[in-house]
């Protein structure tokens, strides 16, 4: 059973936070190895203009130092965030208002789940080329990984793609 702690709908933004024993959460918990542990949740949806990006961000943040994520291990998930974020507003939902960005950020244990959702129609990780390191843009998947334990994508069968980033916490 959950009990949200706090749920606010301002200026398109859905933001639901939960603590406790989350049973929606085992099967996670479960490809991640961990059961009978309590979960931090906070899940946001957003509209998919650039703002999304600071906002997405910022409440990533917030769960973050709620959390007790050291600043160094803050600063390198807040890249990846924002990264992600970025890519499925501008990439998957083409920057369409009437499509959303879902956030979902747990943490159990020491270990931090973050998915960002999209309504769009997906891409080819193949055609991703590690030579966009050095270009303005296309660098996001490059410095997601580096950030993260765990990066990797899912298309989902209704349509739109899921971002799954995992980072193993030390002392949190």
């Amino acid at each position: 059973h959950v009990k949200p702690s706090v749920f606010l709908v301002a200026s398109g933004i859905h933001f639901v936070s939960s603590q406790g024993p989350h049973e929606m959460a085992s099967p996670m918990l479960s490809v991640l190895g961990m059961t009978g542990v309590t979960v931090e949740q906070t899940e946001l949806s957003l509209p998919s203009r650039l703002e999304a990006v600071a906002e997405g961000a910022n409440a990533v943040a917030e769960f973050l130092n709620r959390a007790g994520v050291s600043e160094e291990a803050a600063f390198g998930i807040d890249m990846a965030v924002r990264e992600g974020i970025a890519n499925a507003v501008i990439h998957g939902n083409k920057l369409d208002e009437d499509k959303v960005v879902t956030i979902t950020v747990a943490k159990s244990a020491n270990t931090l789940e973050i998915k960002v959702r999209d309504q769009g129609q997906g891409f080819n990780l193949e055609t991703i080329s590690a030579e966009n390191i050095l270009k303005t843009s296309g660098r996001g998947i490059f410095l997601m990984r580096n950030f993260m334990d765990e990066v990797g994508w899912t298309a989902l069968p209704e349509g739109g793609t899921v971002l799954r980033m995992i980072k193993k916490l030390e002392n949190s």
